[in-house]
Order: C-alpha cells, then sequence, then structure tokens
C-alpha cells in the first residue's frame, strides 16, 4: 500500500498522510487525498478520506486530521472542490465530515458494490474553497 501511495503522490502531487499520536509516534491509521477511480455525476474529483484503527475511534483524531487535511487541500493545494463518501451505515464517518464544515451533497449508490447489499447505498458530502473578496483573506 506504501508503494501505491507514493506512486499516487507522484502523479498528483497529494495522496494520504500518515496519523501517528504525537506524544508517542503510535501510528493511529491516515486521512488524505484520493481521485475515485469509478463514474458517478460528482466525478471525476478530488476526495478526503480516513481510516483509523477501532482503538482511537471517538478520541476526534479523524476529525483533528481530516480538519487540517481539508484546510490544505484549499490552501496549500489550491483545489477549488473536495468530496467525501461512505456507506450511509457509517454514522461515524458521516459526523466527521459534518464536523470538519461539509454540506450534505446526497446520496448515491456505489457502483463498485452489488444492488441490495447493506454497504451500497453510499452519502455523498461536499466542500468548496471559500472566495474572499478583493482585500480580504
Amino acid at each position: 500500500m506504501a508503494k501505491r501511495i507514493d506512486v499516487f503522490f507522484d502523479r498528483n502531487g497529494f495522496g494520504l498522510y500518515a496519523i501517528d499520536l504525537q506524544s508517542t509516534g503510535e501510528f493511529l491509521g491516515y486521512t488524505g487525498f484520493t481521485r475515485p477511480s469509478f463514474e458517478a455525476w460528482f466525478t471525476p474529483c478530488v476526495e478526503i478520506g480516513w481510516r483509523l484503527k477501532k482503538e482511537v475511534w471517538g478520541c476526534g483524531y479523524a476529525t483533528e486530521a481530516a480538519g487540517e487535511c481539508l484546510r490544505h487541500g484549499f490552501e496549500g493545494l489550491g483545489l477549488e472542490k473536495i468530496y467525501s463518501f461512505t456507506a450511509a451505515l457509517n454514522t461515524r464517518s458521516e459526523n466527521v465530515m459534518k464536523k470538519i464544515g461539509m454540506k450534505s451533497a446526497g446520496e448515491f449508490d456505489h457502483p463498485s458494490i452489488r444492488k441490495g447489499h447493506p454497504l451500497c447505498r453510499h452519502v455523498l458530502y461536499v466542500s468548496n474553497r471559500v472566495k474572499y473578496p478583493a482585500g480580504r483573506g
């Protein structure tokens, strides 16, 4: 997986970033950007996502890391729009999307998951780069 992440960074200038616990250096998971490989009404796009080990769910690490990553996407990388999506059953990830300021953009059936499967239905969120009038921000 690390090799795929390196290749993606080389091609796109962004990718997935490790989340480590500062006090110990322990690897907790990752957050960052990808480009979905499936076709949908909102693709092609840049997606922000995260995956952390279960032992640290609910500790705020995903929200903190994803929020900083989202800011970096707009301020550091100059992205105009960033999407995030997850299975509708995954309310924990959906709550992270809400906490970092993303807005609901609807739902869709993931084309790579069999219709009728519990994980097929997905929620979609989006965040747009804030535009400031001249002389501000």
